[in-house]
């Protein structure tokens, strides 16, 4: 068995083992036995762990860790990777899964799923495995992502929206999508969430892995917040008595409804709260009141906000350069 030294001084033994290459480690030179002695107990440790748990038995026991802890959203996401994992994988033995079996399962999803997909299937198989078979290793190359840069919303586009909305049960909803809530934090609201002019954002309406609509508690900590929408908007909420009866799924039907009959660019609801940060950006509100506003953990969206600003800005230098070098050429 060979002994290696490494460059920081100490030693190694390795070992294949059902594919998997396993290293014991010493902080001094060891003789053949005791290199030995070691890789049979390292060895007898994995063999001690190859029960009989399929992937499939450790993925539910997973999910069942964490059911009461990840949004029902999170969980619903999971049953759905499951249903697209191959039986062949399912049925394997977790312990006997190699860097190799998970490379091989991902290259399968690349081929029909989109790169974002795949890394949400590549970030489950590795959660799983990383809580029942830590000591394996991934190296997994995953598809290069791809840029996204969402439309968001101009001032008149929501004003043909709003004034298309005016008078229907969605009117008030866009509007508060407008001032920067989720669709499934609107649809949880009730008149008590209401005081005054500030209406206080603290659970979401959200599907379960049964399908089933159920009011949780916000996504994450910061979403938890109040917010300050106009006096006359709150007094229309409390004449009509309610904030929004309908399914959530009704609320994007009619967004998508009015856009085609107003002839406008298609945009989800969520990007309403793109352009909430685009106006509060615009207006010189500071980055961590915006996010504070909007229910946001981190500044990813707000990254997106000030790389579309730029992106007008540098368009507008653009032209402004092109129409001088045309005076210059045509003049």
């Amino acid at each position: 068995m060979k002994i290696e030294k490494r460059a920081s001084g100490s030693y190694r033994v390795r070992k294949m083992y059902n594919g998997q290459m396993y290293t014991v480690s010493f902080d001094h030179k060891p003789t053949q036995k005791e290199a030995m002695q070691a890789m049979a107990a390292e060895l007898n440790k994995v063999q001690t762990k190859h029960e009989s748990m399929t992937f499939r038995a450790a993925a539910e026991k997973y999910i069942a860790s964490k059911k009461n802890i990840l949004s029902p959203s999170t969980i619903r996401g999971y049953a759905t990777i499951m249903k697209q994992i191959p039986d062949t994988f399912l049925a394997k033995n977790v312990y006997d899964i190699t860097a190799l079996d998970v490379q091989m399962e991902i290259n399968r999803m690349a081929e029909k799923c989109s790169p974002k997909t795949v890394r949400n299937h590549h970030g489950f198989l590795s959660a799983v495995l990383g809580a029942f078979y830590p000591d394996l290793k991934l190296t997994t190359t995953l598809p290069q992502k791809i840029k996204n840069e969402p439309y968001i919303p101009s001032d008149e586009d929501m004003k043909k929206i709003l004034a298309y909305a005016k008078g229907t049960a969605y009117e008030i909803p866009i509007i508060l999508a407008c001032y920067g809530l989720r669709r499934s934090e609107i649809c949880a609201l009730t008149l008590d969430d209401l005081d005054e002019d500030v209406i206080s954002v603290s659970k979401a309406l959200v599907l379960n892995e049964n399908k089933e609509w159920v009011v949780k508690t916000t996504k994450t900590t910061a979403s938890t917040r109040e917010i300050v929408i106009p006096i006359e908007i709150a007094d229309k909420i409390r004449e009509q008595g309610y904030i929004y009866k309908g399914a959530p799924g009704k609320i994007t039907d009619f967004l998508l409804a009015a856009q085609k009959k107003l002839g406008l660019p298609h945009f989800s609801i969520h990007k309403l709260r793109h352009y909430f940060a685009s106006k509060m950006s615009a207006m010189n509100v500071p980055e961590e009141d915006i996010m504070r506003f909007g229910g946001w953990e981190t500044d990813y969206v707000m990254k997106g906000v000030y790389r579309h600003a730029m992106e007008d800005k540098n368009k507008k230098a653009q032209r402004e350069a092109a129409g001088k070098l045309g005076n210059a050429l045509f003049s």
